[in-house]
């Protein structure tokens, strides 16, 4: 008997990170039925006739901020995952700084029942800080996805932890396979960087960048790779902003240290050069630095150095943006709704293909956190998570059109070819024909069910600080 599917997207090109091929992509039941030669799929309930356009897995974002609980006047988890849908991103992982910050199961819990309303799926960081080590057990029975350790102060001012407590933090986390994620930049450096630059009078844009140089990413992923080589916890080095850290990266990877990395478009396109114009909009932390960084970056994403392209969605009203001292702009901006919009506008360019793209943003993120191979890719048995692209419509970024809260963006005017045109998550629309889905509101669930870390290879369990203390009261 032959089986209906819900949906045939037919007449497209379908996307992996290999190839690009014409097929049609039946759906049902929110998973991929089948992907098969023009004509040769049965006729579904509804049909998208996609001709001349691209159908690529939806994009994966391993760094988001949706400011909920507690900063709901910059963004919350429906304006957040609405502005994912329309990026044609299908899943997020989102970050523990908001307030209270999800240091523990209590804090889990409040965020898991703000996350109802989200348009796509996602996961949910818990935090690794100085004060909650005893906390991370819970937190890990209560379903986190991922840690966040902030190695370096940024918004929400959270204590950066001790390296004492990092070790002790991943030789918790390390049996678990679960990644750690970091912002690795040196909290005391760059502490004491800013308060003399501060008392030397200095508050332009580029102060940022030189209370934050190249050193404190290359210590901090030196530092924290070290830690994961003796514990065998896997990290990911998120927002990667320069040429000098890719070096301890590449050491550590090859030493056989379970790391990557991630990297966002405002360091792949935009530069020093940029802070005349933009001013304080374009402070972010770590801070966009020289074009050579630029070219370096590129081509580790290229080589496999960097693995992913993640956006630090990091949304502020324009009000806390726009600031004359550089010390009192909040640091980041929106980025999850332009990011595939600005990296295919790269594929137009001829600077990267449409596969590298996919392999970038969707497959890497599946396989770097587990959820490969139910996302990340268009094949039978995966989760019909769908971004249909037209790679010859051409928009203009505006801040105001965005459905972040955040209605500023260092990207304002900035023409790009490649827009997605229709996104999926399990199969539903949550985006049609450039138009939210509204009924699609609470759609998104957490990724706990699906997601199946590997096991890591755990180093030194017998000298762990739990296994001393052990020891001490045997």
């Amino acid at each position: 008997m032959t089986v209906t599917p819900d949906l045939l997207i037919h007449g497209g090109t379908v996307v992996s990170g290999e190839t690009s091929v014409k097929a049609d992509v039946a759906v049902k039941d929110g998973l991929v039925m089948a992907v098969g030669a023009p004509g040769t799929l049965p006729a579904g309930r509804e049909s998208l006739d996609a001709t001349g356009l691209h159908v690529l897995p939806g994009a994966i974002d391993v760094h988001v901020h949706f400011r909920e609980p507690g900063y709901t006047h910059k963004e919350d988890w429906e304006t957040g995952t609405a502005a994912a849908a329309m990026g044609g991103t299908t899943t997020v992982f989102e970050m523990p700084n908001t307030h209270p910050p999800t240091r523990s199961i209590v804090e889990l819990r409040q965020k898991q029942d703000a996350a109802k309303k989200a348009y796509v799926d996602y996961g949910i960081y818990g935090l690794l800080a100085e004060d909650n080590i005893a906390e991370l057990p819970g937190l890990i029975k209560g379903g986190v996805n991922a840690f966040k350790c902030f190695m370096g102060n940024t918004f929400g001012n959270l204590p950066s932890p001790s390296t004492g407590a990092m070790l002790e933090g991943f030789e918790i986390i390390a049996p678990t396979g679960l990644r750690i994620s970091l912002h690795a930049e040196t909290a005391s450096i760059m502490a004491w960087r800013q308060k003399r630059l501060m008392e030397a009078g200095r508050n332009d844009p580029l102060a940022h960048v030189a209370a934050r140089p190249a050193v404190v990413a290359a210590e901090a992923v030196a530092r924290a790779a070290i830690l994961a080589e003796w514990t065998g916890a896997r990290l990911h080095v998120l927002h990667i902003s320069s040429g000098l850290e890719l070096g301890p990266l590449r050491d550590a990877k090859a030493r056989g240290v379970d790391i990557t990395g991630g990297t966002c478009p405002c360091y792949l396109l935009l530069d020093t050069r940029d802070y005349a114009t933009l001013g304080s909009v374009i402070r972010v932390n770590p801070p966009v630095r020289e074009a050579s960084d630029s070219e370096a970056i590129w081509a580790a994403l290229k080589d496999g150095t960097v693995d992913l392209v993640e956006t630090d969605h990091a949304p502020h009203t324009p009000e806390e943006k726009t600031k004359a001292v550089i010390w009192e702009a909040d640091c980041g901006f929106p980025g999850v709704e332009t990011q595939m919009p600005l990296m295919l506008n790269e594929v137009a360019r001829g600077r990267m293909s449409v596969e590298d793209y996919v392999r970038w943003s969707a497959e890497n993120p599946a396989k770097r956190f587990g959820l490969w191979p139910v996302k990340g890719r268009i094949a039978a048995g995966a989760h019909a998570d769908i971004a249909v692209v037209d790679l010859a419509r051409t928009e203009t970024i505006r801040a105001a059109a965005l459905h972040s809260r955040a209605k500023v963006t260092p990207f304002e005017g900035k023409d790009v070819t490649g827009i997605p045109v229709h996104t999926l998550v399990r199969g539903r629309f949550v985006q049609k024909d450039r138009t939210l889905v509204t009924e699609a509101r609470g759609h998104g669930q957490q990724v706990t069910d699906v997601q199946r870390m590997p096991a890591s290879a755990v180093r030194n369990a017998d000298k762990t600080l739990a296994a001393e203390i052990a020891r001490a009261r045997a």
